[in-house]
């Protein structure tokens, strides 16, 4: 399918491995040009040339912590005015709420909840003016439904999302779409930590670790970042543009409900 976004430009945020790279590979398959961001530059700077090297589009990296006004205006810089949007952004660490102090909790509400809206703020505008427009935030299912531990995370996702919920209806007549995606369990260097340390706390080995984690997955596998990549290109494809305002949820049937 042509997407109908070829020679469109993206910020893809936290894009150097992960679902974010995911996404960048997706759009740079249908022809977008990209500027990709991580903190590790040599992990950057592999990932930017083999998009270059598979689909010969431009991309530009930009080594920043989009967290930070600074890093926020590198990206901008790069491209003042993309047609795509993708936020994307590290949650706080696994911890229980009760060791959570003030600056814990501000710092993750930035992390997941801020910078994505500042970011929204900085380019909704001249998406609007040109009339195309496309912003997709990665969030999680813990929106959904709760994950022990992750309750920080968890809520300023949350938050992000009821903030969206009114602006994307804002924008939507101007042919500007916010939609949220929600990953369950991808196979990804993140999962693969966790899934290290969850075996190291119940003395299994990591395969034992990785089966049990598949077993609570209708689907019996974790998910990969190629096809949360071409989900998220299809809700930045000129045939979604009915699409705005949602929550997809790609979790294999994990969260269970019939809405």
């Amino acid at each position: 399918m042509d997407l109908g976004i070829r020679g469109r430009t993206a910020i893809v945020c936290a894009s150097s491995q992960g679902l974010g790279k995911g996404c960048a590979q997706a759009l740079a398959e249908a022809g977008v040009a990209l500027v990709i961001n991580g903190r590790n530059q040599a992990l950057l700077e592999q990932t930017a040339q083999e998009i270059r090297d598979a689909w010969s589009v431009p991309v530009t990296a930009v080594v920043a912590d989009v967290s930070t006004p600074e890093g926020q205006r590198a990206l901008l810089e790069a491209c003042p005015s993309p047609d795509i949007l993708i936020n994307n952004n590290a949650g706080p660490p696994l911890r229980n709420f009760r060791e959570l102090d003030r600056k814990a909790l501000l710092d993750g509400l930035i992390m997941n909840m801020v910078t994505p809206i500042e970011l929204i703020q900085k380019v909704v505008d001249s998406m609007t003016a040109r009339g195309f427009g496309r912003i997709v935030n990665i969030t999680s299912k813990s929106v959904k439904m709760p994950i022990a531990g992750l309750d920080l995370s968890s809520g300023a996702r949350a938050g992000l999302t009821a903030f969206m919920a009114g602006v994307a209806r804002g924008v939507a007549a101007k042919n500007v779409t916010i939609n949220n995606l929600l990953p369950g369990s991808f196979d990804t260097a993140r999962l693969r930590n966790n899934l290290s340390a969850a075996a190291k706390r119940t003395h299994v080995s990591e395969a034992e670790a990785a089966a049990r984690g598949m077993a609570g997955i209708p689907a019996q596998r974790f998910g990969t970042a190629a096809e949360f990549g071409q989900t998220c290109a299809f809700l930045c494809s000129v045939h979604a543009g009915f699409i705005t305002g949602q929550n997809v949820l790609m979790d294999g049937g994990e969260y269970p409900a019939a809405f």
